[in-house]
């Protein structure tokens, strides 16, 4: 039986395709997201074990190292805005920033096994702070062009596709970055279950080549050339001054924006931490902490579905974002006491629930976030651009943090200044998951006046019942 013959109801996303973007196109188009995703997996996940555990480095320099990519975040709406209004002779608009962002994650990638090996010490030179600035350099191009490839991805995809298949295009690229998280973390896991200098080598370069493959496959021939002249090329390009000032002055932002900042700093702590805990205190090797990115995954999948089902029921998503809160104090719960019950198949289960609330609570914020305009707020992308930049800060944040505390910690209990019954290797790694539990509860705290107001002013939802995520910023 040929795929065109099935019903739509068989085929995932299927009906996102349109007469601007075929099935064919967008499926290739998607393929920019799973090169995001391989390189966030690597980011977030196996190179920080690899520092922290084979290489032997401080957690608080590893967090440090992490947290670089992801800092430069906040720059996504320039970035967006600037290939908004990008002009060349050739019209295009997307393309280039596409391209550039691509060369720099790629740069990125095929520097960062020298620098962290450097960094270990497996190297000989007498250059100071050749290793930190060595790997500082790679964190930092390959989470620029990570962060400047997926924006210019997502506008270009926005761009060809129409108003009704527009939130099922751009959740079925959320979708390819979730499945690109999931299979990369798989195959390098494999890769990496016997760990050695050469082997780092080969799986971060290979993942560097893999980027610039997936990538130009995704690109090619998605834009159209439409030649400008140098009239067009020479108008001044729109300002977002007056509109921030107006943003900044209105309706439910602040609060919304708090309890952003709040959540995502609960929920992306042990960012750092997580797998190195995994290794470090229940004796798991490289390949399966690095499965734990996998994991992970599939518990946002999973909070996806269910953030579909319940806004279509027409669940307030300050309500939803609650549910997303409690998921995440029962998945830290169970990654605490994963290790006293010697019990790894509960610290998974704790990994997939930090992965289903995390996305309950992403979901649910930024369709709140959405409604902002018409809830006294100008500007919709406006209010898109903050949410990412609150989102982004307290990511990079929290995971510096998480390191911090970690390795401060460690330090006083192998000092005894916290006594012998917690002068243990865990202690440092679960202060953090109590702190994040805390967190946890702080943010419910501030959004309760939210959850309160949505029904006075109710947030509107979609006739059609499909989550508008059109406007998502990732």
């Amino acid at each position: 039986m040929s795929l065109a013959r099935l019903p739509l109801r068989y085929l995932p996303f299927a009906d996102a395709a349109s007469e601007g973007l075929p099935i064919g196109q967008l499926l290739r188009l998607s393929l920019f997201q799973v090169s995001v995703g391989m390189a966030s997996v690597l980011l977030l996940g196996t190179l920080n074990r690899v520092m922290i555990v084979e290489l032997g480095l401080g957690a608080m320099l590893v967090a440090a190292m992490i947290a670089l990519p992801v800092l430069v975040a906040p720059f996504r709406a320039f970035l967006g805005h600037r290939s908004d209004t990008h002009r060349s002779a050739i019209g295009w608009k997307r393309v280039p920033y596409l391209w550039f962002g691509t060369l720099w994650q790629m740069a990125g990638l095929a520097l960062m096994p020298f620098a962290l090996l450097v960094l270990g010490g497996d190297t000989v030179h007498d250059v100071p702070f050749a290793g930190e600035v060595l790997a500082g350099a790679a964190f930092i191009m390959t989470g620029f062009g990570l962060h400047m490839t997926q924006t210019a991805g997502l506008a270009l995809a926005c761009d060809r596709a129409d108003e009704d298949t527009r939130p099922r295009v751009v959740a079925l690229l959320y979708v390819m970055f979730l499945l690109g998280m999931g299979i990369s973390a798989l195959v390098m896991g494999w890769l990496l279950a016997d760990f050695t200098p050469l082997a780092l080598i080969r799986v971060v370069q290979g993942a560097a080549l893999a980027t610039v493959a997936l990538n130009l496959i995704a690109l090619w021939k998605q834009e159209r050339v439409r030649p400008q002249n140098r009239t067009e090329r020479a108008e001044p390009r729109p300002a977002f001054g007056e509109a921030w000032r107006d943003f900044a002055s209105g309706g439910d932002a602040g609060r919304l924006l708090a309890v952003v900042f709040a959540g995502t700093l609960a929920f992306n702590m042990q960012d750092v931490l997580l797998e190195p805990y995994g290794g470090e205190i229940l004796g798991l090797s490289v390949g399966h902490t690095t499965w734990l990115s996998a994991m992970w995954a599939g518990g946002a999948l999973v909070g996806f579905a269910f953030a579909a089902r319940w806004l279509t029921s027409g669940l307030d998503p300050f309500r939803m974002a609650a549910r997303g809160i409690l998921f995440g104090v029962c998945a830290f719960s169970a990654v605490i006491f994963a290790p006293p019950m010697q019990a790894p198949a509960l610290f998974y289960a704790g990994a997939i629930g930090i992965g289903l609330g995390g996305g309950l609570f992403s979901v649910a914020t930024l369709t709140a976030a959405m409604t902002l305009p018409a809830r006294g707020v100008a500007g919709r992308g406006l209010a898109l651009g903050a949410w990412g930049a609150a989102q982004a800060t307290a990511a990079g944040l929290a995971i510096g943090l998480g390191g911090a505390v970690k390795d401060g910690v460690g330090a006083l209990a192998a000092s005894g200044a916290l006594g012998a019954t917690l002068d243990t290797p865990a202690i440092g790694y679960t202060t953090v998951y109590h702190i994040e539990i805390a967190l946890l509860f702080g943010t419910l705290a501030v959004l309760g006046p939210l959850v309160r107001l949505s029904f006075v002013h109710p947030i509107e939802t979609r006739e059609d019942g499909k989550i508008g995520l059109a406007d998502f910023p990732t």
